[in-house]
């Protein structure tokens, strides 16, 4: 990562996101970070997965294909200590208006072939923070192509609230918004990005992503932060609920 962003930049960055909700970063690990990390989650997988609740993980429709890792943080230090390095909390923390806090560490491993899409949704569905000051840190472990299942972003939809949800029936992503946004791809920001870069998105940017039909897999990992002054929303925590209880993750 390049730990010294010149002052101007950042402030750029901030402008950019709060008017969009989401911006891309070049270039934000080094080859041979993106290296450490793709390394590490062969071994986390391969070693310790195995032996971890059923809910660390979520399959693709095969059975056995891994979709997502959940709470890297909680199971794998390398991962947590990636994630709270002192130059991305300083980052991060101008985002989220106050002292950022690392609520997760997940991967959409997106596998050649048999990756599945993600829904139209707001990640705030699954977080239930109020005021809304979260993010998700997304970074390309292989690069991010039109044909394997990039992310699709809606600018300044994160303006407008919360939008009504309904359960998806996806597994890994189990509520989604109640109607599909009648805004062309051609008009929604897609996150294409070499290795090593980044996007960053506000958690109520109305986001999605189709199948992976390539022979190429676009593996991502996740870093997921909120302000340390937010607070669960019940309202929003109970239907998140009721749909983790309706399509369960594993």
């Amino acid at each position: 990562m390049n730990k010294f962003i010149p002052k101007n930049d950042y402030e750029v960055l901030l402008k950019d996101y709060q008017r969009d909700g989401v911006v891309r970063i070049r270039e934000f690990f080094s080859q041979e970070i993106v290296a450490e990390i793709r390394d590490e989650l062969k071994r986390y997988m391969r070693d310790d997965l195995p032996s971890l609740p059923p809910d660390a993980k979520t399959t693709e429709k095969d059975g056995k294909t891994i979709r997502n890792l959940w709470r890297l943080e909680l199971y794998n230090k390398y991962f947590k200590e990636l994630a709270e390095r002192d130059e991305i909390i300083s980052l991060i923390s101008k985002l989220v208006n106050g002292k950022a806090i690392l609520s997760g560490v997940e991967t959409f491993n997106k596998p050649a072939l048999v990756g599945s899409d993600v829904p139209y949704h707001q990640d705030n569905a699954y977080f239930c923070q109020t005021p809304p000051d979260m993010l998700t840190l997304w970074i390309a472990i292989d690069p991010v192509t039109p044909q394997n299942g990039p992310v699709y972003f809606i600018k300044e939809s994160h303006k407008a609230g919360m939008r009504p949800t309904k359960i998806s029936g996806v597994k890994g992503n189990s509520i989604g918004l109640a109607e599909r946004p009648n805004i062309p791809k051609t008009d929604q920001f897609c996150g294409l990005l070499n290795s090593g870069d980044v996007t960053i998105h506000h958690c109520e940017t109305v986001h999605h992503s189709e199948p992976n039909h390539s022979s190429n897999s676009r593996l991502g990992l996740l870093f997921v932060y909120r302000g340390e002054h937010t607070r669960t929303n019940q309202e929003l925590k109970e239907k998140y609920t009721k749909a983790v209880d309706a399509v369960p993750p594993a």
